[in-house]
């Protein structure tokens, strides 16, 4: 069968994959969780869904890509967010990884902005100025900042940054955040890609926020990371503890909604590394 008929297969496909999603009922919880007083050391992660966190510290409140969006252009949010809006503590900082629409959510941004700063990748102040923060940071690969004691390295990934089409001089990228010896890993979207050790040896990250899904997307382009290459990612990171995300929220991709879970469950197992994997439940705090 020639491509262009088997792109196309594809393409009325996923319509329908989107078509069959407006009549789901969402599912979860919306919850109003009681954050607990941090001690020194501890850190607190709460999972928003998708690609959106949570992280406190003792000192600290911290959104990363926070997206309570319902929809996004056609695409139906299918899970809650995890946390009421007006149930969020009081936020001191807000990460942004890049532009699309799944990750920089302009309503929830302007819901959220209380003067407070905004660290986003190069090109993409233009998008989030007039919303309501006090001060916008832009940052390039490998560029370090320090905030209120707490080090943010911006890190590359296997990505791409346009959030229309073309605007290609957008960055992306991932976040390492480090705190009083602790240290959290936000891969943002990445592939795989020939990075991941080298990040791993210069910032040797603890906790690691590595997406799972949406690696099947209609496009074909390989931009989003699958679960046994994210396992592979994780050994070569380093790191501790993963924490799975960008999986279960929308539906963005061929695969269904539970196989990125299960497909890494089974290569976590088979790599002997099952229990380096915390999966999160939306809204729940969880103390690290």
């Amino acid at each position: 069968m020639e491509p262009i008929v088997l792109r196309r297969i594809k393409k009325e496909s996923f319509l329908k994959i989107l078509m069959s999603s407006f009549f789901r009922k969402r599912e979860g919880i919306e919850h109003r969780p009681q954050f607990p007083k941090l001690k020194p050391g501890q850190i607190c992660l709460t999972w928003v869904g998708h690609a959106s966190f949570l992280l406190q510290t003792p000192r600290h409140n911290i959104l990363i890509d926070p997206n309570w969006a319902n929809w996004m252009l056609i695409i139906r949010r299918l899970k809650k967010a995890g946390i009421a809006l007006d149930a969020l503590p009081s936020i001191d900082l807000v990460l942004v990884t890049h532009a699309h629409f799944d990750h920089l959510n302009k309503k929830t941004l302007r819901t959220i902005a209380k003067k407070q700063p905004i660290v986003v990748p190069r090109g993409v102040k233009s998008l989030v100025q007039g919303l309501g923060f006090e001060k916008i940071v832009e940052m390039h690969w490998w560029e370090k900042i320090e905030i209120e004691g707490t080090e943010i390295t911006f890190t590359p990934a296997k990505h791409w940054g346009a959030r229309m089409l073309a605007d290609f001089h957008r960055g992306y990228g991932g976040y390492c955040i480090k705190f009083d010896g602790r240290t959290v890993y936000h891969c943002g979207d990445t592939a795989y890609f020939e990075k991941f050790p080298e990040i791993g040896q210069r910032l040797k990250p603890e906790v690691v926020l590595m997406p799972i899904g949406a690696y099947d997307p209609p496009s074909g382009r390989d931009v989003h990371i699958n679960p046994e290459k994210a396992v592979q990612a994780f050994q070569e990171l380093g790191g501790k503890i993963m924490v799975p995300m960008h999986f279960g929220t929308y539906r963005m991709s061929y695969e269904p909604l539970h196989e990125p879970a299960y497909r890494l469950i089974m290569a976590a197992k088979k790599r002997g590394i099952l229990s380096s994997v915390r999966f999160l439940n939306e809204g729940i705090p969880t103390l690290f």
